[in-house]
């Protein structure tokens, strides 16, 4: 019995001495290893969650962005189309005061062209008129007579024109 209590006595010398020799070169450095390993994935957690709050931030702005985009672009076409109305209008405004300038242009020319019409007509209506009252009397008409006949004959010609549109 004392052999068994001497060699229980030294089993648990020999479990002391091997405890704490695996303590110091085994147990510190795998709960060091098993430390820093759970501080790697703490911080690779925690980078995680700031990319990720980071990414979040990120898309609020590109979204708060493209619906500033998207506003504009509406501004824009907005502008663009008051815009083209607006040159529309001025450009049916001139188009308008070309014709009615063309078309006054072209009264004022058939004006013209009927006064000197009229004038001409005038004119060979007076020879016309001095031959043939030149012929009833069988006489020559002198130079006064001939101007006054002729001042006559336009007067009642143009009264009759007066008259008559």
């Amino acid at each position: 019995m004392l052999d068994f209590s001497v060699t229980f006595i030294i089993t648990i010398i020999n479990i002391t001495i091997l405890f704490i020799i695996l303590r110091k070169i085994l147990f510190k450095p795998v709960t060091k290893f098993m430390a820093d390993r759970a501080k790697r994935v703490q911080d690779t957690i925690d980078q995680a969650e700031k990319d990720r709050a980071e990414a979040q931030n990120l898309l609020a702005q590109y979204e708060g962005k493209l619906k500033n985009a998207e506003t504009e672009a509406h501004e824009i076409i907005k502008a663009a189309r008051v815009n083209a109305e607006t040159q529309a209008r001025q450009i049916v405004a001139d188009g308008k005061a070309t014709a009615e300038a063309l078309t006054q242009a072209a009264h004022k020319q058939v004006e013209a062209e009927h006064q000197a019409a009229f004038a001409r007509f005038k004119v060979e209506a007076a020879a016309l008129v001095m031959a043939a009252c030149a012929r009833m009397v069988q006489r020559e008409i002198s130079g006064d007579d001939n101007r006054r006949y002729a001042t006559m004959l336009l007067d009642e010609l143009a009264a009759q024109k007066g008259n008559n549109p």
